[in-house]
């Protein structure tokens, strides 16, 4: 098991990715829980793509976000100070160059899926680091939703599946590995986002 910051700034020199159980406790996973359910009616909809090549397409992704400011003082758990805190170490150690960061909320229906894509837009390389916190609870492997990392080549078919245990967080090189979300049988939850580079 993963454990401490510098042990996830080792294991993305070493994979280019992180799975770090146990982040959030559960105590903290509920918290966020219930503050998705006080601003859930101001979700919307999520799309793919940018600026002008932004849309809505629900047979490549089903689920509603909400977009958090990065000096959000009403969350009930310190989380947004936690991911600068990331940032900063992935910056000092790692020379990464990312100057902030950007994080939503996501809500996925039962059935709910995103295909399979990679984080990093078109002729752009603004996202360096992605990262994805579970807010599940009882969460079994019955219940799907797994997040599918596919492992370098596109060629080779090898993938690690990761199961959305609450207080979970997954890192990876936003350029490197291309995932996809299978559907749950439940509703999914997570907050989502990137550290980035600023556009040039």
């Amino acid at each position: 098991m993963l454990n401490g910051f510098n042990a996830a700034v080792q294991a993305l020199v070493d994979d280019g990715k992180v799975i770090w159980p146990g982040f959030l406790s559960p105590e903290e996973v509920q918290l966020l829980r219930a503050e998705i359910d006080l601003r859930r009616a101001r979700f919307q909809a999520a799309g793919i793509g940018r600026e002008q090549g932004y849309m809505r397409d629900t047979r490549i992704r089903g689920d509603d976000v909400l977009w958090l400011d990065n000096d959000d003082q009403t969350l009930p758990v310190p989380i947004l100070a936690r991911l600068e805190a990331l940032r900063q170490l992935f910056n000092s150690e790692l020379y990464l160059g990312v100057a902030e960061f950007e994080a939503h909320f996501a809500v996925y229906p039962a059935g709910g899926f995103y295909k399979r894509h990679l984080d990093q837009h078109r002729n752009a390389d603004t996202r360096v680091v992605t990262f994805v916190l579970y807010l599940n609870e009882d969460w079994h492997e019955r219940d799907g939703g797994q997040l599918r990392i596919y492992l370098d080549c596109p060629q080779s078919g090898a993938w690690q599946d990761v199961t959305p245990l609450g207080g979970t967080l997954v890192l990876f090189l936003s350029d490197r590995f291309e995932h996809e979300v299978i559907p749950a049988t439940r509703e999914r939850r997570s907050m989502t986002g990137w550290f980035r580079r600023r556009a040039m």
